[in-house]
């Protein structure tokens, strides 16, 4: 995590400021840097929004986005995916996908970055839980896991290998096994 900004900005500030390559997230009136993607985040986001998107998008129940700027309660984070149901995606006025997306996503996922602050992280998913998001995954690559969030639940941790993850209610015909998850990193 690199903290790109010391002295506070309005979250209006930020916004304005051109992007930042890895992302930038507004947190407490700080400008904080993601770490750069490497392999296995890379791996497990771009094998895991396609296969909820296989799952959920046909049937205009869901859409999966990656690394999209989600800006309400006066943070702008980026979470690795962000799924929305499909009536609660923003719209421009022809029906297609706006580019500000001020409302949190449904079921936020991250994927924890050897240089990444696990508590930062859990901190935006408890963040996305407080205004609306169903569920929070942080999947942490290094130690074969999985927390899951809900609101107003105790925290679960999936690690055994066959064990089926937990997944929102619109998104149950999504089946995922921690081991299935995870062997994306061995192909």
């Amino acid at each position: 995590m690199v903290q790109i900004s010391t002295k506070p900005l309005t979250l209006e500030e930020f916004l304005q400021m051109p992007g930042t390559e890895p992302a930038s997230e507004y947190i407490d009136g700080l400008i904080i840097q993601k770490p750069m993607p490497q392999g296995e985040n890379s791996v497990v986001q771009t094998e895991l929004a396609p296969a909820i998107n296989l799952v959920v998008k046909p049937k205009q129940i869901a859409r999966a986005f990656t690394e999209l700027r989600c800006t309400f309660g006066g943070r702008s984070t980026v979470p690795d995916i962000a799924v929305f149901l499909w009536d609660r995606i923003p719209r421009r006025e022809n029906g297609g996908i706006a580019n500000v997306f001020s409302v949190a996503p449904d079921w936020t996922i991250e994927i924890l970055s050897p240089d990444q602050s696990q508590t930062k992280v859990t901190k935006n998913i408890l963040h996305c839980l407080k205004y609306g998001t169903q569920m929070g995954w942080l999947i942490d690559p290094e130690e074969r896991s999985v927390f899951v969030y809900l609101p107003d639940q105790p925290t679960t941790v999936y690690d055994e290998p066959r064990t089926r993850l937990s997944v929102p209610e619109f998104a149950k015909d999504f089946n995922l096994t921690v081991e299935g998850l995870f062997s994306w990193l061995m192909e």
